[in-house]
């Protein structure tokens, strides 16, 4: 059986090296038979903030208005904005109807040099910084996490680089056929790789 496949994309410009990664990634496991499906945050104009807007018809206490209780009764109710409701469809839809067996990878660039996110550079190890999300969002919500995709500063490096790092992307893309297929991975098949060099 082959799984859908949902992309949140975030960046404004078509033209970055954030948005061939992501045409990278469509291609790649379109071809391989998943159904993918891009959540554009951008193009969407996605707000990340949480107000009483994400509620439809009248709240429970406008006054005192608690963000938590107001939206699970909303939930409850059908009464979540169409926004919310379009990306829990599409959330539920992804990979398998089971939510323990769903993988998360992120894939975004960095303004920095890969030694500037150690654990001596000015902006600290990598790992520290993405510790929160990967585990303690990702993971704690069920999320087997991979490891993540780090394309280190496009903007500061030759083309031919940057090329390199799209091929890389493609050929571990190209590896985790467990992304489309319902099968458990093997990971003697994942191609890693390293675009530090």
């Amino acid at each position: 059986m082959l799984k859908k496949i949902l992309i949140v994309y975030a960046h404004q410009s078509a033209g970055s090296f954030n948005a061939a990664a992501k045409d990278a990634a469509v291609k790649v496991l379109t071809s391989q038979g998943c159904k993918v499906e891009v959540s554009d945050l951008y193009a969407m104009k996605f707000k990340a903030s949480a107000t009483a807007e994400d509620v439809t018809g009248t709240v429970k206490d406008a006054e005192h208005f608690q963000y938590g209780e107001e939206t699970m009764l909303a939930w409850k109710e059908g009464r979540l904005s169409a926004d919310i409701t379009e990306e829990h469809r599409k959330l539920s839809e992804a990979a398998v109807v089971v939510f323990q067996d769903k993988k998360a990878m992120l894939s975004f660039t960095t303004g920095s040099h890969e030694s500037m996110f150690s654990a001596n550079g000015i902006n600290g190890d990598m790992n520290v910084t993405l510790w929160p999300l990967q585990n303690g969002i990702l993971h704690y919500c069920g999320f087997q996490v991979l490891a993540p995709q780090i394309f280190w500063p496009p903007p500061h490096i030759p083309s031919e680089s940057r090329c390199s790092m799209l091929e890389a992307w493609r050929t571990r893309l190209e590896g985790h056929a467990s992304f489309c297929l319902n099968v458990e991975p093997d990971v003697t098949t994942v191609h890693w790789c390293d675009c530090s060099h």
